[in-house]
C-alpha cells in the first residue's frame, strides 16, 4: 500500500512538472511573438518581476518529459494543469499584462519554486517554432505599466528627458553649448555669468522664458516690466526685449533666452542702485553701496506668481519715491487739456499786516484765478484776490524757477510760468527718483520702531521720523555751494555731546585762520580760540565749551570721512531766512535742545528726557550721551518732493546737482551709467607750519604721533580704510 502511494506521489510530482514546463514554453513562445511589436515593455516587466533562486532539485529527464513544441499561447491557456498547480504555485504576481488578444500571459518564472530549476534554457530553444500571434495583435503596441516603467535599469538614458521636455531639448542643447563659453557674448559681469551658469546648469539648460517655442508666463511678466520702465524713471531702451515671435530655430530662441536674461539683470541692478553711481556726480556722496545679487534674482522673478512684481520690487520702497512716481505719471500725461496763459499786466504784490498798525494788502486782479490754476491752488479757484495763499504759491514757483522769491507777480515771473516747463519738471523728477535709489532699502532701524533722520538740503529742513510718521521736524542751515557744500550721506548717529569744544577744522585752519593771523596775530586769542603746536610743526586751533562756542551747546555726532556733524549755534537769525545755505558744511539746527530730546527719548525712552533737563546739563565741561542704538542719519538732496497735502514741490538747485545728473541721463552713452568713477578718501595730514611774531601758543601740544583731527572729533577709532582701488583723495574737511 505504501508502496503505491508513493508511485501515485511520484506520478504527481512529474505530472506537475510536465505542466509547469509547458506553461513556460508556452510562455516563452508568446514572449516570441510579442517580441518584434513591444520587446521594451516585456522587458520592463521582466525587470519588475524577481526571480526565484533555483531549487536544489534535479531536473526532470526526457523520459519523464515529453514537450509540445507546437504549442500555441491558446493552447497553454486552456491546459488542465490549474488544479494540481493551484497547491503549490507561487504568489501571483501584482500586474498581469493582458493583450490585444485578450488572453493573460504569465511570465515562467512564476512556475513553483521547486520545479522550475534550468526550465529557462528548454523554453528559449523551442521559441523559434512557436505559432506567430494573430495579426491583428501585432497591430495595438502593448504600454508597461507606470509603475513597471519607473523601475526601469539606470543604463537608460533618462536624465534628460525627466528635466526637459522633448519639444525644448534642441534649445537646451543650444543654450549648453553657449553658457560657459559663449556667456560674455550677452553678459559682461563675471557674477552675471556665474549666476546663468549654476541656473541653467541645475536645470539641465532648459529655457526658462519659452516652453515649446511659447513664452511662459514669468517671460511675459519681465517683458512687461522691462516695456514699462519708464514708469519708474528708467529708460526702457537700456532693457532690449527681444523678438521671441521671430525666433523659429532653437538657434534664436536660446539666443532670444540669453538676452531676456541680460536686460532682467540690467533692469534690477539699475533699479536697486541707480543708472549712475553717485560718484559719477560729486566727490562729496558717500551711500552705502547694495548692488543686487544676479543669483537671487533668477531664483526670485522665475519662480515667483508675478515676475512682473518680483522684478518690480527691486525699485526703491519708500513712500516719496512712490509719491514721485505718482507726479510723473501725471507730468507726462500733461498737454491734452486746455494751454492756460498769464496775461501780462501789472505787478501783483502781498502786503500782510505790519507790526506797526499797518493794514494787510490785498490788490485784485482778473489774471489771479488763471494764476490760481497753473499753480494748482484749487481752494477758492474763482477768487480774483492776490491774497497770502496766492503769494506764497508764487514764492515758492520762483524759488523752484531760480528766480528771487519775492511772492510779486511781475514781468520776468509772469513768463517763466507761462513758458512750457513740463518737460523741466520731468527732468527734475527723474533725477531725484534716480537718488532715492541711491539711498539703502531701510532707512530706520527697526528695534527702534523704524526711528531715522533725514535731512534735505534744498529744502533746508530735518526730520526726525518713527513708525512711518513725522515726529519732529525743524529748520535748518547748510553749507555754502562750492568747496563748502554739505555733503550726501548715509551714516548711524552714535552720541550728542552737551558743551562740545570746536575742533576747529583743518580746512577752516589753513585757508582762514592761519592767513588771518599773519595780518593780525591777536585774532585768535581775542576770538577766544586756543592755539598748539605739534611738534612736527602741525597746528591745532580749538574753541572750549561755553555760550559763545561756534558749536552752541549741543553737537550732534555722526563719524563720517566727510567730518561734518549737526550743532547748535549762537546765531539764530539765519533760520529765518527762506534760502540758508551759509555754513563750512555742517548743519546748524534751530532747535538743538528739543531735537535732542527727541532723539535721546527715541534712543532711551526710560530715561524722560526733556528739553528742560537737556539745557540743564549746559556748563563748561563735555557730556556725552550715548545712544545704545545708533540712530541713522540720512542727507539727502530732494528739489523735487511730494509735501503732505500731496502737491508736487521743486525747491532750487542750490548745489547744481541736478544739472550735473541731467547731463550725465542725457549724454551718457550706453547702459552702464552705473560705472564707478573713484573718489578718493579724506587725508588727515597736518602740514607744518611756520607761525609770525607775536602768536599765542598753547602749552601741551601734541607729538608727531598724537591724534588728528577725526581723533579730535570723534574719538577713536579712526575712519575706515578706503575701498580697494580707490585713490587717496585731496583733503575736503566741513564743519560748523
Amino acid at each position: 500500500m505504501r508502496d503505491c502511494l508513493n508511485h501515485r506521489a511520484g506520478f504527481d510530482r512529474v505530472l506537475m512538472t510536465v505542466a509547469a514546463t509547458f506553461l513556460a514554453v508556452s510562455a516563452s513562445s508568446a514572449l516570441a511573438q510579442d517580441q518584434a511589436r513591444s520587446s521594451a515593455a516585456e522587458l520592463a516587466i521582466e525587470a519588475a518581476i524577481p526571480r526565484p533562486e533555483p531549487a536544489n532539485v534535479p531536473p526532470p529527464t526526457a523520459s519523464d518529459i515529453k514537450l509540445d513544441t507546437t504549442a500555441t499561447v491558446q493552447d497553454s491557456a486552456t491546459e488542465p494543469t490549474k488544479e494540481p498547480l493551484k497547491a503549490e504555485a507561487a504568489p501571483a504576481p501584482d500586474k498581469v499584462e493582458t493583450r490585444s488578444s485578450g488572453v493573460a500571459t504569465t511570465p515562467a518564472s512564476e512556475a513553483p519554486k521547486s520545479e522550475t530549476a534550468n526550465t529557462a534554457e528548454p523554453a528559449k530553444a523551442d521559441t523559434a517554432t512557436a505559432t506567430p500571434a494573430a495579426p491583428a495583435a501585432a497591430a495595438v503596441p502593448a504600454e508597461p505599466p507606470k509603475d513597471v516603467a519607473k523601475e526601469q535599469p539606470a543604463s537608460e538614458p533618462v536624465k534628460a528627458a525627466s528635466n526637459v521636455p522633448p519639444a525644448d531639448q534642441p534649445v537646451a542643447d543650444k543654450l549648453k553649448d553657449i553658457i560657459g563659453a559663449k556667456t560674455s557674448r550677452y553678459l559682461d559681469r563675471k557674477n552675471e555669468r556665474a549666476a546663468v551658469e549654476k541656473f541653467y546648469g541645475a536645470r539641465d539648460f532648459a529655457p526658462v522664458w519659452t516652453q515649446s517655442g511659447s513664452l511662459t508666463a514669468a517671460a511675459k511678466g519681465v517683458i512687461a516690466r522691462l516695456k514699462d520702465a519708464a514708469s519708474d524713471g528708467l529708460n526702457p531702451a537700456d532693457y532690449p526685449v527681444p523678438d521671441f515671435a521671430a525666433a523659429t530655430t532653437p538657434d534664436a530662441l536660446a539666443d532670444a533666452e540669453l538676452k531676456l536674461t541680460a536686460s532682467m539683470f540690467d533692469y534690477a541692478r539699475q533699479a536697486q542702485s541707480g543708472r549712475m553711481h553717485w560718484s559719477q556726480v560729486s566727490g562729496d556722496i558717500l551711500y552705502p553701496e547694495h548692488p543686487v545679487d544676479p543669483n537671487e534674482v533668477l531664483a526670485k522673478v522665475t519662480t515667483a506668481a508675478d515676475a512682473s512684481a518680483a522684478l518690480d520690487s527691486y525699485n526703491p520702497p519708500q513712500k516719496l519715491y512712490k509719491e514721485l512716481k505718482a507726479k510723473l505719471a501725471e507730468l507726462r500725461g500733461q498737454g491734452n487739456g486746455p494751454v492756460i496763459e498769464i496775461a501780462d499786466g501789472p505787478a501783483l504784490k502781498y502786503t500782510p499786516a505790519g507790526k506797526k498798525k499797518q493794514a494787510e494788502i490785498v490788490v485784485e486782479d482778473s489774471r489771479v484765478p488763471q494764476l490760481r490754476a497753473k499753480l494748482g491752488i484749487t481752494e477758492n479757484a474763482s477768487d480774483t484776490h492776490y491774497d497770502a495763499t496766492v503769494a506764497e504759491a508764487v514764492r515758492k514757483f520762483q524759488n523752484g524757477a531760480e528766480i528771487k522769491a519775492t511772492g510779486i507777480l511781475d514781468d520776468k515771473t509772469v513768463k517763466a510760468i507761462n513758458t512750457p516747463k513740463r518737460d523741466k519738471q520731468i527732468d527734475v523728477v527723474l533725477v531725484n527718483m534716480e537718488r532715492w535709489r541711491w539711498l539703502p532699502r531701510d532707512l530706520g532701524v527697526p528695534s527702534l520702531g523704524d526711528a531715522y533722520v533725514i535731512l534735505n538740503i534744498p529744502d533746508y529742513t530735518l526730520k526726525v521720523m518713527q513708525r512711518g510718521q513725522q515726529v519732529w521736524t525743524t529748520r535748518v542751515v547748510t553749507g555754502k555751494p562750492g568747496t563748502h557744500a554739505t555733503p550726501l550721506l548715509t551714516e548711524t548717529m552714535k552720541y550728542i555731546t552737551v558743551n562740545p569744544t570746536w575742533n576747529v577744522p583743518p580746512s577752516i585752519v589753513y585757508n582762514e585762520y592761519l592767513p588771518a593771523l599773519q595780518q593780525d596775530p591777536t585774532v585768535l586769542q581775542r576770538m577766544g580760540l586756543k592755539l598748539e603746536q605739534n611738534r612736527d610743526g602741525s597746528v591745532h586751533i580749538s574753541q572750549p565749551p561755553g555760550e559763545a562756542n561756534a558749536l552752541g551747546r549741543i553737537r550732534f555726532n555722526f563719524p563720517n570721512k566727510f567730518l561734518v556733524y549737526q550743532h547748535d549755534t549762537p546765531d539764530k537769525n539765519l533760520f529765518a531766512r527762506d534760502e540758508r545755505a551759509f555754513s563750512h558744511g555742517c548743519m546748524r539746527v534751530q532747535n538743538p535742545d528739543q531735537y535732542a530730546s527727541v532723539l535721546l527719548n527715541i534712543a532711551l525712552p526710560n530715561e524722560k528726557y526733556t528739553p528742560e533737563r537737556v539745557r540743564s546739563m549746559y556748563g563748561k565741561s563735555e557730556i556725552d550721551l550715548k545712544f545704545p542704538t545708533p540712530i541713522p542719519v540720512n542727507i539727502t538732496y530732494q528739489t523735487a518732493f511730494v509735501d503732505e497735502g500731496g502737491k508736487l514741490q521743486f525747491r532750487k538747485d542750490v548745489y547744481g546737482r541736478d544739472a550735473t545728473m541731467i547731463n550725465i541721463l542725457k549724454n551718457g552713452r550706453g547702459k552702464d551709467l552705473e560705472n564707478i568713477v573713484a573718489h578718493s578718501q579724506p587725508s588727515y595730514s597736518r602740514p607744518a607750519t611756520t607761525l609770525p611774531p607775536g602768536v599765542a601758543v598753547a602749552s601741551g601740544g601734541f607729538g608727531s604721533s598724537g591724534p588728528n583731527f577725526f581723533e579730535r572729533l570723534f574719538g577713536a577709532p579712526t575712519p575706515p580704510p578706503a575701498p580697494v582701488g580707490r585713490r587717496p583723495q585731496q583733503q575736503r574737511v566741513f564743519t560748523r
